[in-house]
């Protein structure tokens, strides 16, 4: 009950109002005041359905971060949607459509064992016209290619270093594991080069995409098969860290916040979890990071996105990133790409979406570097779709500045 706890907290300042990416350039969302403390008040048991509007929430919780009374909006919306569901509101076409997107997992585990015939499919503009008209998924949105080697495969035939400074705990998640395994590889090898032991336990979806389409039922049992993996490693003290920001907020916050999941267990995973790059600023703090960096001749925008933000850790990539010698990195002011996870993925959010992104689109490309830097992977996907420039995450520039050889786009400069 946490969450419905702060809804009395708001004061109608209309911060978050003035603040929202989505109601800035839509009327189909009225805003997180609105939506969020003020209509909760109505959503008491045998009430009509949620106004269908909530839906718009992309749930990129800038409204959390702009609220000076702590109200948790972005999780009241959540619940909302998640009431949706449970009551039917949505029809089958968008259920079977939402289902299918909030299951990364599930269809990582399909499309990656054939990848190069899954990717055709993916790329085939009558296949992605037909996905649209049939199940409402974007015929334009940047879904993600599947890599033809999953991450754990490359792990399991890794030969790891000496490790004096102890173990690590790294939580790939989804992408890394079917979609970008060389930034897994990049952080294995950078936690490597720090001493430490790099550990990858048995683990599944972290269940964001279920709680962002209301799948609430669904997420819980994908949250309590992650902390029962984890909660050993915990109770050592040994760090959980993982290079997807919105994994890591789920472990930490989301997850444990909307399902209500206060149990000890989830509390000793979320407080020995952090954010990589978090974790090696913390060791620089300490004066214990290996800075012997070679320099990176390179200029780029670093967008720091929604879910990072609301880690509420500052900037630990970009702090990172300004210690490689060469770099000129241009921080984005942007309020959001648009994408929200699987939000702009959808037909009917799409538009939205893009004009949501369209002032970092702008600025990436008007920088002129050949490269974007961002944290998360939908984001990356995001910024390539709507600038035309790649994106790598900075883990894979730490790496390049340790020394190993460039993957991906990065392999193809001459840095």
């Amino acid at each position: 009950m946490f969450v419905e706890q702060t809804l009395d907290n708001c004061i109608k300042c209309n911060i978050c109002v003035t603040e929202c990416p989505v109601a800035a350039v839509t009327d189909k969302f009225p805003g997180p005041k609105y939506e969020g403390p003020q209509a909760a008040r109505f959503r008491q048991p045998n009430q009509p359905l949620t106004d269908a509007s909530v839906d718009y929430c992309s749930g990129c919780r800038v409204c959390n971060m702009v609220c000076p009374t702590g109200v948790r909006i972005a999780e009241i919306n959540a619940r909302a949607r998640a009431d949706m569901v449970r009551k039917g509101a949505f029809g089958w076409r968008a259920r079977l459509r939402n289902n299918l997107l909030a299951r990364s997992e599930l269809l990582g585990k399909i499309g990656q064992p054939i990848a190069p015939l899954a990717n055709a499919l993916l790329q085939n503009p009558l296949g992605r016209l037909a996905a649209e008209l049939t199940l409402g998924i974007a015929r334009h949105a940047p879904l993600p290619a599947f890599s033809r080697e999953r991450f754990t495969a490359w792990y399991r035939a890794h030969q790891a270093t000496s490790a004096p400074k102890g173990k690590v705990v790294y939580f790939h998640g989804c992408s890394t594991e079917y979609y970008e395994p060389r930034v897994g590889r990049a952080a294995v090898r950078v936690l490597e080069a720090n001493g430490f032991e790099v550990i990858i336990p048995p683990q599944n979806c972290c269940g964001l995409p279920l709680l962002s389409n209301g799948e609430f039922d669904a997420a819980r049992g994908y949250h309590r098969r992650n902390v029962n993996s984890l909660v050993e490693y915990a109770r050592q003290g040994i760090p959980i860290v993982g290079t997807s920001t919105s994994c890591t907020l789920t472990l930490k916050e989301e997850a444990p916040e909307l399902l209500d999941a206060f149990d000890e267990e989830s509390r000793l995973v979320a407080e020995q979890t952090f954010d990589l790059s978090e974790f090696l600023l913390n060791l620089h703090a300490r004066g214990e990071l290996n800075t012997e960096f070679r320099p990176i001749t390179l200029r780029a925008v670093y967008h720091p996105p929604c879910q990072y933000r609301a880690h509420r850790v500052g900037r630990p990539s970009l702090e990172l990133l300004r210690l490689i010698p060469g770099l000129d990195i241009v921080e984005s002011q942007a309020a959001c790409c648009g994408i929200a996870g699987t939000y702009g993925f959808k037909a009917e959010k799409y538009e939205i979406a893009m004009q949501v992104g369209q002032p970092l689109f702008d600025l990436v490309r008007a920088t002129g570097g050949p490269i974007a830097i961002c944290d998360s992977e939908t984001c990356r996907w995001q910024i390539t779709h709507g600038s035309g420039v790649p994106s790598v995450h900075p883990i894979e520039l730490l790496a390049l500045a340790y020394g190993y050889e460039p993957e991906g786009v990065l392999s193809q400069l001459n840095l």
